[in-house]
């Protein structure tokens, strides 16, 4: 399914947005997320005008090119294109947005009833389904959310106390049981289904998760590990590495960016302060030890820093993460702080540094496996969703204010 599309208005929105963005930069005026978000839905409307694969989803855009290209749907990151335009349609109403949100979110559906378990169902699922439930009410979209979190949820191990990851590592490297930083992200798939329906052993799973993460995960300084190896009998701690990090010692930029996101999720969903504070302590590591522009390396221990590559991505998940812990600690300079950063964040992204001119995608600049040598600085389709969900974010909290200041 491809809609038709109205080219010269979209042409025209292009310009008005990059003029918009051009005068941002030449001036030192507020930034504008209305004149970001603008931008966005123009992207956006290419993206869905250039993307022809109707059997793959967007994924990332190689160098030299303009246009995404796809995965198959067993990729982790599929759900992100739908989600991108589920945001897209709520902000805008308009409905092109809306018909091609429920073709890619239409498309997962087979993603239940596949035979392998990954902790990405979470990513998979709960940014098409989850939005498109939350949007239109749709109660298709419910059902196979709570089946898929029912799947979901047999990846945890109660002699671990945590969940599983990565089972074919038992296979690969000979890992009894393996929980990567990122699983932290995949635990709101789980806390939805419990209070949407499903098992209320989801959302006891989703905490002794998040409480084992929290001992497990965080170095004394408040900095992330990537990849934790237990012994599935006795549950100890085998060894501490990572996968997309500099070093088994490092600091992975987007591994610490999921944790203080994910941490924020688990406060939200659970009510404990133990998370509210763990999502803290990893934010106020990654503030402190950022560049000027606030936009991190691939890892805070690269060995050739300054010239390393930068990691939009990671930018944008902590931007959107931060706006969320402006909105629920208690103290003032605290949110402040958070309200802030989130927001000189997303003003640098949307500089010339790192908004996307020529392509399709909204950013530049991203980094997939730095270790791996596979999507280095080049947008990626994740780093536009939280950019759009931060943009979106900030947006909601300024119009808040304005009603405040107004009463």
């Amino acid at each position: 399914m491809k809609q038709h599309y109205i080219f010269l208005l979209a042409l025209t929105w292009m310009v008005l947005a990059c003029s918009g963005m051009e005068k941002q930069e030449n001036s030192s005026e507020e930034f504008d997320v209305e004149e970001a978000l603008e931008h966005c839905k123009v992207k956006l409307y290419y993206s869905i005008k250039n993307f022809q694969d109707e059997k793959r989803l967007p994924r990332h855009i190689k160098k030299g090119e303009q246009h995404w290209s796809g995965s198959s749907i067993n990729s982790w990151t599929v759900g992100f294109y739908p989600g991108i335009l589920w945001k897209m349609y709520d902000y805008s109403k308009e409905q092109e947005f809306l018909l091609n949100a429920q073709f890619y979110t239409q498309m997962l559906e087979p993603i239940k009833s596949l035979p392998w378990k990954t902790h990405d169902l979470g990513f998979m699922m709960y940014y098409s389904y989850g939005l498109g439930y939350e949007i239109t009410k749709n109660q298709h979209y419910k059902a196979v959310l709570l089946e898929v979190a029912d799947s979901l949820a047999t990846l945890y191990k109660p002699e671990v106390g945590i969940m599983e990851s990565w089972p074919w590592m038992k296979r690969k490297k000979g890992w009894p049981h393996t929980t990567i930083i990122d699983n932290m992200m995949n635990l709101e798939l789980l806390f939805w289904a419990a209070e949407n329906g499903g098992k209320q052993i989801l959302k006891e799973i989703a905490i002794a998760h998040a409480l084992r993460t929290r001992k497990d995960f965080i170095r004394e300084d408040n900095s992330t590990v990537h990849v934790v190896v237990y012994d599935s009998i006795s549950s100890k701690v085998i060894k501490k590495v990572t996968d997309q990090g500099y070093s088994d010692y490092s600091t992975w930029s987007r591994g610490q960016a999921w944790g203080i996101y994910g941490f924020a999720k688990a406060y939200q969903y659970s009510g404990k302060q133990e998370f509210l504070e763990t999502s803290q302590k990893l934010a106020d590591y990654y503030l402190d030890n950022l560049p000027a522009d606030l936009i991190p390396y691939w890892d805070f221990n690269a060995p050739n820093i300054p010239n390393e590559e930068k990691d939009a991505s990671a930018a944008s998940i902590t931007a959107s993460a931060l706006f969320d812990l402006s909105q629920m600690v208690s103290d003032s300079e605290q949110s402040e702080r958070y309200f802030k950063a989130g927001k000189e964040i997303l003003k640098n992204l949307s500089s010339a540094n790192y908004l996307s001119e020529n392509s399709d995608a909204f950013l530049e600049k991203s980094v997939g496996s730095h270790a791996g040598k596979q999507e280095v600085g080049i947008p990626i389709i994740y780093a536009d969703y939280y950019y759009l969900e931060a943009l979106l974010k900030l947006k909601e909290i300024q119009n808040n204010e304005q009603l405040v200041n107004t009463n």
